[in-house]
């Protein structure tokens, strides 16, 4: 019987002012105090020490969106995965289908982005996910399989050990669509039964999430799936009411 523990992630993406995040950090702290999931909270870098602040002894756990591949050098505009743990981040989304997608991250640079994030002493959100041409074209598991593989062959299965893994099918990123449990659900089994293949337990202690239009009137019966460990959370993460109820439903 697996012990593992639930977590939901709130990405709050390229939103809010620091008066905005700071009111919203001290609204989900203050309804965060019966949770039984791990709920973390990913803000923009610059907003990260306020809601730090905010967030006081709370509950909750700081992440951030993103990272530079590189631990330190020449590289204009980046940020480290060492500064981030500075301000007390211990969780780095990596390879989010809008990193994939906008900005050009091939599953090469999200395998050393998992590396960098875990010599810093964090732990990779590692996305992964498929969009809707290569769901209508029966690629998923060839995608989601060619993504896991890139981070294997790089980091190792033991870095699963120290990772946790967000489904995002992007055809249902923000979109108001969502997988039904029943798609998510035999996405996250296979992604299970691939890393299975080359071990067992760490397979079976993974935490995969879920992320696509979770929102509060659908959390509970995907969070009951079986490989399902709790979520990534986008819109609904960007309001106190909704991501409290979503954290509720994995608690």
């Amino acid at each position: 019987m697996s012990s593992r523990q639930k977590i939901v992630a709130g990405n709050w993406k390229l939103n809010g002012t620091i008066e905005s995040v700071v009111a919203l950090a001290k609204g989900i702290a203050e309804g965060a105090g019966g949770l039984s999931c791990e709920a973390v909270i990913c803000p923009v870098s610059l907003h990260i020490n306020d809601v730090r602040q905010a967030l006081g002894s709370a509950n909750l756990t700081l992440g951030a969106q993103n990272c530079s591949a590189a631990p330190s050098g020449a590289f204009t505009g980046e940020v480290s995965a060492g500064m981030l743990a500075e301000y007390g981040c211990r969780y780095i989304i990596v390879g989010h289908s809008e990193r994939r997608a906008l900005f050009g991250e091939t599953n090469a640079t999200v395998a050393l982005k998992c590396e960098t994030v875990q010599t810093a002493g964090l732990t990779p959100i590692l996305c992964v996910g498929e969009t809707l041409d290569e769901r209508e074209a029966d690629k998923v598991d060839a995608v989601i399989g060619a993504q896991l593989d890139a981070v294997v062959d790089h980091c190792g299965i033991d870095a699963f050990q120290n990772m946790v893994v967000a489904y995002e099918p992007v055809w249902a990123i923000g979109t108001g669509k969502t997988a039904s449990p029943a798609q998510a659900q035999a996405v996250h089994k296979m992604v299970r039964e691939r890393l299975a293949r080359q071990s067992n337990s760490i397979a079976d202690e993974l935490r995969i999430l879920y992320g696509g239009s979770v929102k509060p009137d659908n959390a509970e019966t995907l969070f009951a799936e079986a490989d399902i460990d709790g979520g990534l959370i986008g819109g609904a993460s960007l309001e106190a009411a909704s991501f409290l109820p979503i954290c509720l439903a994995a608690s």
